[in-house]
């Protein structure tokens, strides 16, 4: 016989043992008294003894066992695997008391010759462990079923049970972390360490999660620690420099956030900010031409969102260069099994921009699909769910280097909030003029003068009778750089490339910001509102998109653009926001007029505020998940159900009604049973992979419902059918955010 050492035993599981171990020593002594006791005690008695001892041991296990729920899986110091032994020793236990009982009374019997009790004995029944299993199936191996909650929320997780139940011997690291072949096990694992599937409810919380939950993050009121993080590399010099710049305006702004809404015992995150565009490899030299003219709108989201981060409280490592990538990486990055590492995360959320998610992709090789969950990816322009889902990408012939990730599309972070299908991540329209500006900010009248939204020569060009109506009614100038000057009127007066302080003061004395078309959805126009411009924005018709424009054509969407800031033309409109057709004379001309007739006073949407800023990307941290299946955010109850007649998108029909189209929400319309309380009675229903299902034939009472929830979007169009749509409300200047969202 093979002895198990005790000291393996958890306290818990060695004290039944021991319990199990004295009963037994009991029984021993009981025989031995019970022989010495014979003649002068009756069968009735010694019964009743035993039956007490047997009481007894059932009552201390118990009182041992009165928190644990009991199962194979339930969880650490459940006694499950001495589960198995304990009934073996029960059943002979019992075996051994209906033998000992019916020797007292032979003893007693032959002894005294003077009671007359039934020689005969009931078989005693073996004890088995739950109503299900006896001793002889749990000594053939036979396990007890765990009861399994409703997928709902979950829809890979059928599937990857399945292939669980396939291939989870097919590495070894499965079986490391608790699978062993049953349902079960496999749930618990796609729950727990994947996060397939849903958490098991009677399973203890994850002690991982409690350590987690223990790191609060608290806010922080001063840029120290950032500084010296920042200041080691060259390439963040720009950021670093914007930074300090509205170091006070950051500040004010988290504190007044922590007095209007409750920052206490959020979770603090690990965050790794990787900048692709930033790295050698990447060849676009952003940084060093950031301060000769070039572009700048990628810098200040990343500059705003690094600030936001480290405020909020969060523990931030921010990577420029491959070699600092594999550094804070080189823990996965060997772990060739289908396994995440154990142990500590080495981060919990990623943000990124295209350049570095190929580079991040290639660093991890294999450990990729176990981060897939924690990326945000910056991506000015956005990414459509046909773009972004690679098998249906490439059965439509979408020819693009970009797209093709498989992420949840909501994981591409955007600059503006123009694709409902994407998050909204957004930057701060930075005010450089400060309290100690206020008397020369006072002194400043409003002149008669536009400034042109165009500091390159080409955006100029076709632009000379535009120009003309405009330099009619006002005093035209602008802030052209270079050495070419040929498309820009001789009447423009040029002030070449301006600080960020000087460009303000200058629009707090120009009347009219004006729009050339070119470049789309910049920063500037924002700017120029926010200093008390009214923009003259240029309207497209046709609309312009990759199907037509050059500038598009290879960008993973097929968004169209109905002016050069569709934004501004939505989101702000009149009187700071004057969408016209800037070939048609009348219509620039009586737009101009009704412009200087009024006085338009300062304008910034909340949601290009510091303060906006944190309580929007505070609130996609905390409440943003795609790692744990389903996430109820936005709340259910912001949903409103709309219907998109053929040939019209859900975000146009959302749009329509002041709405906006919430993708998150297409998971509760994509059922018979969950379309009825909206009035659609589905009498034949069927599916398909297609970025424009679930759809309603109202002449056949047919629903199409959606098959691959990576293909859920607010954008695309049915010919023939009727899209339903899932809207919400929003924020007023806080359009990612809807009413009931925080």
């Amino acid at each position: 016989m093979a002895w198990f050492p005790l000291w393996k035993l958890s306290s818990q599981k060695l004290g039944l043992f021991l319990v199990t171990l004295g009963f037994i020593w009991g029984m021993m002594l009981l025989h031995f008294t019970i022989q010495q006791r014979t003649h002068h005690e009756s069968s009735t008695v010694l019964r009743e003894q035993i039956l007490d001892l047997s009481k007894r041991y059932i009552k201390a296990l118990a009182e041992e066992n009165q928190n644990v729920v009991d199962g194979p899986y339930v969880g650490t110091m459940t006694a499950y695997d001495l589960k198995k032994t304990l009934a073996v020793l029960l059943d002979n236990i019992m075996q051994r008391l209906g033998k000992l009982e019916l020797k007292v009374e032979t003893l007693i019997l032959n002894g005294t010759g003077g009671n007359t009790t039934n020689s005969s004995t009931t078989a005693v029944p073996s004890i088995g462990i739950s109503d299900k299993l006896n001793v002889a199936d749990l000594l053939n191996g036979a396990q007890e079923q765990c009861e399994l909650p409703p997928m709902d929320g979950f829809p890979h997780c059928e599937g990857k049970v399945k292939w669980m139940k396939d291939m989870w011997q097919s590495d070894p690291c499965y079986a490391n972390y608790g699978v062993d072949g049953s349902t079960c096990s496999f749930v618990i694992y796609l729950s727990e360490v994947e996060n397939w599937c849903p958490h098991l409810p009677w399973r203890k919380k994850n002690q991982n999660d409690q350590l987690e939950g223990k790191t609060v993050s608290d806010i922080r009121t001063d840029f120290e620690d950032l500084y010296s993080i920042m200041s080691q590399r060259e390439e963040f010099r720009w950021m670093m420099l914007r930074i300090k710049r509205m170091a006070n305006s950051w500040i004010e702004a988290i504190k007044s956030l922590a007095e209007k809404q409750n920052l206490e015992k959020r979770k603090r995150k690990k965050i790794l900010v990787h900048l692709g565009l930033l790295t050698k490899e990447s060849g676009f030299k952003i940084a060093e031409n950031a301060f000769s003219g070039g572009p700048l709108g990628e810098l200040v989201q990343w500059s705003d969102l690094i600030t936001t981060l480290y405020l909020l409280g969060h523990d931030i490592r921010i990577s420029a260069s491959l070699v600092e990538l594999k550094e804070i990486m080189k823990k996965v990055m060997d772990n060739r099994s289908g396994c995440p590492t154990q142990g500590d995360r080495i981060v919990e959320l990623i943000y990124i921009d295209i350049v570095g998610l190929t580079q991040f992709k290639k660093t991890l090789g294999p450990s990729w699909v176990h981060y897939q969950c924690m990326l945000r990816v910056l991506d000015s322009f956005g990414t459509e769910p046909e773009f972004n889902h690679a098998q249906y990408a490439q059965s439509k012939g979408h020819k693009t280097p970009w797209g093709k990730w498989n992420l949840h599309p909501q994981q591409f972070n955007t600059m503006f909030p123009h694709t409902p299908d994407n998050s909204f991540l957004g930057f701060v329209v930075e005010q450089h003029l400060n309290a100690s500006d206020t008397k020369h900010i006072n002194d400043i009248k409003r002149q008669n003068h536009s400034l042109v939204y165009g500091k390159v020569d080409n955006f100029w060009k076709d632009k000379g009778r535009y120009l003309d109506i405009i330099h009619a009614y006002t005093e035209v100038h602008g802030t052209v750089h270079g050495k070419n000057f040929e498309n820009v009127p001789s009447y423009v007066k040029n002030h070449g490339i301006l600080s960020g302080r000087d460009l303000q003061f200058l629009l707090r004395e120009t009347k009219l910001f004006i729009g050339l078309g070119f470049p789309y959805e910049g920063p500037a126009p924002l700017e120029a509102i926010a200093n008390g411009c009214a923009f003259l924005n240029p309207k497209f018709d046709p609309p312009k998109s990759s199907k037509n424009t050059d500038f598009f054509k290879g960008k993973p969407t097929f968004r169209e653009l109905t002016s050069q800031h569709p934004y501004a033309e939505v989101y702000i409109g009149t009187p700071h926001v004057w969408t016209v057709n800037i070939d048609n004379p009348s219509e620039v001309e009586q737009a101009v007029k009704a412009i200087l007739s009024q006085k338009i006073k300062p304008y910034l949407p909340h949601e290009f505020t510091c303060e906006g800023m944190l309580q929007r990307l505070n609130a996609f941290i905390e409440k943003q998940d795609f790692c744990h299946g389903q996430v109820m955010w936005p709340p259910l109850s912001a949903l409103q159900v709309k219907f998109a007649e053929p040939g019209k998108s859900c975000k146009q029909v959302c749009q329509e009604d002041h709405l906006i189209c919430e993708p998150s929400f297409f998971q509760h319309l994509n059922k018979d049973k969950d379309l009825i309380k909206y009035g659609i009675e589905c009498q034949t229903v069927d599916s398909a992979s297609d970025i424009v299902v679930p759809t309603f034939d109202e002449s056949r009472k047919h629903c199409t419902f959606q098959e691959d929830l990576l293909l859920f979007s607010c954008a695309g169009s049915s010919s023939d059918r009727k899209r339903i749509c899932p809207c919400r409300d929003y924020m007023k200047g806080q359009v990612a955010l809807c009413e009931g969202c925080l």
